[in-house]
């Protein structure tokens, strides 16, 4: 009977893993509000009955939601919902590290990838440069206590920031490359928000399921003459963060 009960079961996740589509039907619960911050999660016998699995598939369920930083476990008491979102203030300053490490969690920056590239008109535009000119994209991993929260790609002039991939791997962190350059201070010049659905790729740097609903910020800032110096597209976890937008 057992057997027969988990092959039915089994049916509805056709091409997928059992333990990440039952990860993926609790996120979707978490984010619809089903299951809200500070909730206890049913006990590894309850979501084992109720998909039909043994509790080995149930654990690693639970261990990819918590890689999500979407719950957290209490020995003795059970796994709960983590609560609450970080905050992420837009304004004229806006520096990740100075964000994530305010809020009291350890702020990451990993280089995924780079490139030498000739400049797209709508990169060139935002970094005032010519059509075609030379450039650096850098591809970045961040996050709050190794929960990843955004990837993004950063464009700089390849001409004023020689090696800023390098230099890049070395700070782990934007404000200090762009210090290493003699770029001491800068502000946001502009910032604009879309929404965007997350494909495969989005799902495996961000550990979400694919289709999750994203925040898309793309930006320019500026030094202190209003140079533009870096211009940058993060695909920020929608159900990880709250955007307050400063005046």
């Amino acid at each position: 009977m057992r057997g027969t009960h988990e092959q039915a079961d089994q049916a509805p996740y056709r091409g997928v893993t059992l333990w990440r589509r039952i990860a993926d039907d609790f996120e979707q619960a978490i984010s619809t509000g089903t299951f809200r911050g500070g909730d206890r999660l049913p006990s590894e016998a309850e979501i084992a009955g109720r998909f039909g699995v043994n509790r080995h598939t149930v654990r690693r369920a639970i261990a990819a939601l918590a890689e999500r930083g979407l719950v957290h476990s209490e020995r003795g008491s059970g796994t709960f919902v983590s609560s609450g979102r970080l905050a992420y203030p837009i304004g004229a300053r806006t520096r990740f590290s100075e964000i994530v490490g305010g809020a009291g969690h350890e702020a990451g920056g990993r280089l995924l990838s780079h490139a030498i590239e000739e400049a797209v008109p709508d990169i060139a535009e935002r970094l005032g440069l010519a059509p075609g000119s030379a450039v650096i994209r850098l591809d970045v991993l961040r996050s709050a206590d190794r929960i990843p929260i955004c990837h993004a790609a950063s464009w700089v002039s390849a001409e004023r920031m020689a090696n800023a991939a390098s230099v890049y791997r070395a700070k782990r962190s934007m404000t200090k490359t762009l210090a290493h350059y003699g770029i001491r201070d800068y502000r946001r010049a502009m910032t604009r928000v879309t929404a965007a659905i997350g494909d495969a790729v989005d799902a495996e740097r961000l550990r979400l399921s694919p289709g999750r609903p994203l925040l898309v910020v793309d930006s320019v800032d500026v030094d202190s003459h209003g140079e533009p110096v870096v211009t940058t597209r993060s695909r920020f976890a929608a159900d990880r963060i709250t955007l307050v937008v400063g005046t």
